[in-house]
């Protein structure tokens, strides 16, 4: 029997959704329920995972099997999952408080064992559930509740972060921008390996507008770069384009003619398999002396956590025999205690 054809009403639940009227969470959750059904899975494959912060209510607005955990632990709860049921589709949903602060160790873990899941990191650049305290990836002088004279931590940068974990897959969208965000979710979702998108999504009460010159459609051209493999990075609209060159091993931006042809110009030809110095120095670039790149930074293969730790079990296996837990409580020296 053909399975049954979805649609995104099949991924909605019943349950009030509760975030702040303009929170870029709402775009989050009606783009992943559009492309939930495009993904060729059974709903019931489906397992959303979340820890504590506004994002980690995602489980209950999702109509597939899901877990609401605790403070930054999402990540070893999926690690269990994916590992006991390696043929699920488990997606791991944190924000830059749950997954960088709190929750660092455990992120760092399960991208470097590259377990086969998604990873979608909301950063809004402030803690929103808890009302207003600076975050890790808070710009340094921010002031809020917990820095009332100005955050004097330097933020992480999530990409970064990602990028010196190991992530085979890592990209970056924006809430406000429907089709790209769609995109970057099917191309995790076709991924083998961990797959990292980091959604910058605004706060419209404790920190609205933190990423205005992204979102606003009269300055996203010039504000951001936006990456295509084999495509040379290029910005900025016609009349005012722009290039990434390279220098002495450092970016530099530099103008075009609208008639110029970049690569002649030495600007830079993206290459997402390419060696993670150049992911790196693309993660670099920042504002404001840089458009801000957005789209897939890197994508490379290596062996899945779960299929090596299944080889490894079956080998014991096979080797050993699959083995009694009464036989194996009761092996080697035991003790009887007394009261």
């Amino acid at each position: 029997m053909a399975a049954p054809e979805l649609s995104r009403k099949d991924f909605v639940t019943d349950q009030d959704v509760r975030w702040c009227p303009g929170c870029g969470d709402y775009s989050v959750l009606a783009n992943v329920q559009r492309v939930m059904p495009e993904l060729g899975v059974p709903r019931e494959n489906f397992v959303f995972v979340s820890g504590i912060g506004c994002s980690s209510r995602f489980p209950y607005y999702m109509n597939t099997y899901g877990f609401h955990t605790i403070h930054g632990r999402a990540p070893a709860f999926a690690t269990g999952i994916k590992i006991s049921r390696p043929e699920l589709s488990v997606w791991i949903v944190t924000g830059d408080g749950d997954g960088l602060s709190i929750g660092g160790n455990h992120l760092l873990h399960a991208v470097r064992r590259n377990l086969d899941v998604q990873i979608l990191l909301f950063n809004n650049r402030v803690y929103g559930l808890t009302k207003g305290q600076y975050s890790p990836t808070s710009l340094l002088g921010m002031r809020t509740k917990t820095s009332p004279t100005g955050a004097i931590d330097h933020p992480i940068d999530p990409i970064t972060f990602a990028l010196g974990s190991g992530a085979t897959f890592v990209a970056r969208t924006i809430d406000v921008d429907a089709a790209h965000m769609q995109k970057m979710l099917k191309r995790a979702h076709q991924h083998r390996g961990t797959a990292f998108i980091e959604i910058l999504q605004n706060c419209p009460v404790f920190n609205d507008g933190t990423w205005e010159e992204l979102q606003d459609r009269k300055s996203r051209s010039d504000t951001s770069l936006v990456l295509e493999h084999g495509k040379p990075l290029v910005f900025g609209a016609p009349g005012r384009r722009k290039g990434i060159a390279v220098e002495g091993g450092v970016p530099k931006v530099i103008a075009l003619e609208d008639d110029d042809e970049p690569e002649a110009r030495g600007v830079v030809v993206h290459d997402e398999g390419a060696p993670p110095s150049y992911s790196f120095a693309l993660a670099s670039l920042a504002r404001p002396d840089f458009p801000l790149p957005v789209g897939v930074l890197r994508e490379t293969e290596k062996p899945c956590y779960e299929t090596m730790l299944g080889d490894e079990v079956d080998q014991a296996i096979e080797s050993r025999g699959r083995g009694e837990l009464r036989e194996l409580l009761h092996s080697g020296d035991t003790w009887e205690v007394e009261s």
